[in-house]
């Protein structure tokens, strides 16, 4: 995921609801129950905790364990520069890269301690496990280099060249593993039995991707670009089979398999957009309207939630101006509408990335940080 700086943050999270948006495009786009505040810092990427119901947040020199049906958030673990972070299945540990010191961590969810640091390739970013649950394939993202990760015996057992520039990875077919390269503006194809990259797919029409999702059903991945575009990739053939309009900064793309759809969450434009994929092929149904910055998200397959960081984030140069942009750590419900005011959103800080808004650009010396919390909420209709 692209380095951000950090300016200052303050935010809140609400569980957004959408009642069948493809069938009520007119409708409310989305609803807000009441917010919880969390703490500012540098906010990265967010995965859903299936067996404990909780969103993991990456942030930077820790990890948030947030639990909504408690409406509790906790730090866990010490980690030089937070970017992934993953539950591990079947147990109470939880996975993070390290990208500061070129590690992932081990950490104890229940006590907070660390179980072990492993060396990695360097800048950790994006990681994907094993459907087992035994390995993890870590990209390292100005390395170019993928870690393969034993998490029984804390090691690496091997270390896969492929280019700089490794973004989001998924798995596919038996043990590949695609990745974006940002950089390069393709998706690289990685045999992992062999142990060596075998493809890359040209994405022309499509300039800095992040966000990779897959849908197995189907055979097919979307790539979330950082121009307005995303590239519905066939990824046995090796060809783009078509651009779909998106909004500008995403950096997560979500298969919802329940609902065959793509949700992708735009930062810059402050945007959701779903992406129903079928038979017939994929159209665009809904833009949903949320805040900017809202990039990257955890999604429920359960319930089909989806919670999407956004924050407030204050900056006041010592000249004395402010500059401020909104965001907030959002549940959305895709299935149904929701009332129940017992379930909570989260506050969150999400981190601005520099090269969209030249107004945020401020050397760091010149840059006053300013905190605050504040807890809003919108019942649900």
């Amino acid at each position: 995921m692209t380095l951000y700086r950090s300016l200052v943050a303050l935010g809140a999270a609400a569980l957004i609801s959408g009642a069948a948006l493809a069938a009520n495009p007119a409708g409310p786009p989305f609803t807000r129950l009441p917010d919880i505040a969390g703490p500012d810092g540098h906010w990265d990427f967010a995965s859903w905790d299936v067996a404990h119901g909780r969103v993991i947040v990456a942030h930077g020199k820790d990890v948030l364990l947030i639990d909504p049906a408690s409406a509790s958030v906790r730090p866990i673990g010490k980690i030089e520069g937070a970017h992934a972070a993953l539950a591990i299945p079947g147990g109470d540990r939880v996975l993070v890269s390290s990208g500061h010191d070129n590690t992932v961590r081990i950490i104890d969810s229940v006590s907070g301690t660390q179980i072990a640091s492993i060396p990695v390739a360097g800048d950790p970013d994006a990681t994907v496990l094993s459907p087992d649950g035994h390995t993890a394939y870590v990209m390292g993202a100005d390395s170019g280099a993928i870690s393969v990760v034993d998490l029984d015996r804390l090691t690496e057992t091997k270390r896969i060249t492929a280019k700089p520039g490794l973004e989001v990875p998924v798995l596919f077919g038996d043990h590949m593993l695609a990745v974006n390269d940002e950089g390069l503006g393709e998706i690289e194809i990685v045999d992992l039995s062999a142990g060596r990259m075998t493809a890359t797919i040209a994405m022309p029409g499509c300039k800095d991707p992040t966000g990779l999702a897959y849908a197995p059903q189907f055979g097919l991945a979307l790539s979330a670009c950082g121009n307005g575009k995303a590239a519905l990739v066939d990824l046995q053939s090796h060809k783009v089979v078509r651009l779909l309009p998106i909004g500008l900064g995403p950096d997560t793309a979500i298969w919802d398999e329940a609902r065959h759809r793509f949700l992708v969450p735009c930062g810059k434009s402050g945007s959701l957009v779903v992406i129903t994929l079928s038979r017939h092929g994929a159209s665009v149904i809904r833009t949903v309207q949320t805040q900017t910055s809202a990039r990257t998200a955890a999604f429920d397959p359960v319930s089909g939630r989806m919670y999407d960081a956004e924050a407030r984030i204050l900056v006041r140069p010592l000249t004395g101006d402010v500059v401020a942009l909104e965001h907030h750590l959002a549940r959305r419900r895709h299935d149904q509408p929701r009332t129940d005011t017992r379930d909570r959103g989260l506050a969150g800080a999400v981190r601005t990335e520099q090269r969209e808004d030249a107004s945020l650009r401020q050397p760091e010396r010149n840059v006053e940080d300013r905190a605050e919390r504040t807890v809003r909420g919108v019942d649900v209709p």
